[in-house]
This record gives C-alpha cells, structure tokens and sequence, in this order.
C-alpha cells in the first residue's frame, strides 16, 4: 500500500530540515513526503531542494502564496498533490520517532482514523537536537533528554511505552482520540468523501472539526498515543487572534450540532476555483 506523509510549514527551516531528518531514518519504506508550505520564503523551497539530494524518498513541495494562516487551504492542495491510498498528517515542528509510519500502518484499520501523540519539548532543547540525535534516536530517549535538563513526568511514559504496554495505555487513556495535526491517519478515500479540510476555519479546532465530520460520516476514532510518537519542537504563535479562535470555534459547534459530513468549503471548491 501505497503511504504519503502530508505536514504543514511556514517560514521555519530550521525546524523542517529536523522534521525530514527525521523521515529519513523510517523502518517503513514506499513512502512519500508532500509538504504543505502555507506561503514560506524562498530559503524554505531552496532547503528542501537540497534536502531531495539526500534522500531516495520522494518528496513534493506543494505551495501557495502567503495570505495568513491557511493551513486547511494548503492541506487540501497537498491531499490533492498526494498519491498515496493512506494519507499520514504530522506537522512542520514535529520530529517523528524511527518507527512511526511503521506504526500508523500496523494499527491502520478499515473505516477508522487514528489519533496518534507527541511529546513536547522546551526551546532549549529543540533547538540543541542535532542530526546525529535523530539518527542514534537519542532524542526520543528519556534519560537523554533529562541529561539536556528535560524534567521527567508522567508524559514521559509516552516516549518509554513499547510493544504491548503501548498498546494497554492506548486502550485504557482517558484522553479522547480526536483528529490531531501532529499524528494522525485514515484512507484517502474517506478524507475525499467529507470534502478535505474546512477552509473557512484557520486557528483553532481545523483538525478536530475534520475529524468530527470523519466521525459523522462514519468513522471510529482509535487511540495510538502511545505507539505512534513524534516530539514536539517549540515554537511561538504570533498568527493567532481572539477573532479567528471565536470564528473556528463557532464553525466547530455548527459541525457537531448539525453532524456535518462535508467541508463547506473542501477540496471540491478548491478544484473548481483552479478551472
């Protein structure tokens, strides 16, 4: 089965150039990566030229021209650009453990999406993370990261758990699986039939109202929290305001009160736009 990887960047090189490193040393393999470049610099399309040198994997840079905070505009244009049957999204600031393909696809299921987790990491850290790090997996190793002045807490557990301990604290978490931005999965088709993401929604929500509509129109939603891991590179979040957050939030409520299947304005729209 054919997998595309599909993650969101914005003017953050730094943070992209680690996130590839990271899909460079997957278990899994015939994959391809789409990024989804919501209106970057021209440092951002020049990085991942250089980084197609580097690697066998295919990647495609799909971009639009910068017009605020668009993530589910560019989601749909990469969806759209993606060949994959089995569409994996992660974001830009977020560094995927060497087996996380290998565990979206070991826990993919008929007419289910997967909401998988990820550890967050203070700016000190993410931005000492070398490549050496990500290809000794160092840093998704617990005592490493206490030794770069990490505090351990019970979130940790997300980085330590393995084979059927994972899977136990998978079944058992309290946390509600939702449709989240930094791990998540699900069969193109489904993604095609509630119409991509909300366009008219930017911060706050895009990706549980998606997954609220996967839900609608018939999909479970499975818990992989603690198998399919990526750390979280901190960063600011200078775009968000006050409107925005009260728009998505109300978009939100009208999906889940009126159980609406498809985006009002999806991929459809976009298709039609580009004619």
């Amino acid at each position: 089965m054919k997998t595309s990887i599909i993650f969101t960047t914005y003017n953050s090189p730094a943070w992209l150039e680690k996130v590839l490193w990271g899909f460079f040393e997957q278990s899994a393999d015939d994959f391809e990566i789409v990024v989804a470049d919501d209106g970057s610099r021209e440092e951002t399309r020049e990085l991942i030229e250089r980084m197609k040198s580097e690697t066998d994997i295919p990647i495609k840079h799909v971009w639009q021209e910068d017009d605020g905070f668009q993530k589910c505009r560019i989601l749909n244009k990469a969806i759209l650009a993606a060949e994959g049957e089995y569409l994996i999204f992660t974001d830009g600031d977020c560094i995927p453990r060497k087996d996380f393909i290998a565990q979206h696809l070991r826990l993919s299921e008929p007419n289910t999406y997967l909401s998988g987790g990820y550890f967050k990491l203070p700016m000190d850290i993410s931005k000492a993370i070398t490549r050496e790090d990500i290809v000794n997996q160092n840093a998704f190793d617990v005592d490493w990261l206490i030794s770069m002045g990490l505090k351990k807490t019970h979130k940790t557990m997300k980085l330590t758990a393995k084979g059927a301990w994972a899977d136990f604290l998978n079944r058992i978490s309290p946390a509600r699986p939702t449709w989240n931005g930094h791990s998540a999965s699900c069969y193109k088709k489904h993604i095609l039939a509630v119409n991509g993401f909300e366009e008219t929604m930017q911060y706050g929500g895009q990706d549980c109202e998606f997954g609220d509509r996967l839900v609608n129109y018939g999909l479970k939603a499975k818990r992989i929290r603690y198998s399919a891991v990526c750390i979280h590179l901190d960063h600011k979040r200078g775009y968000v305001t006050p409107e925005m957050l009260a728009r998505s939030k109300a978009i939100r409520e009208d999906t889940k009160k009126n159980k609406v299947i498809k985006a009002r304005v999806g991929i459809q729209e976009s298709l039609e736009h580009t004619k």
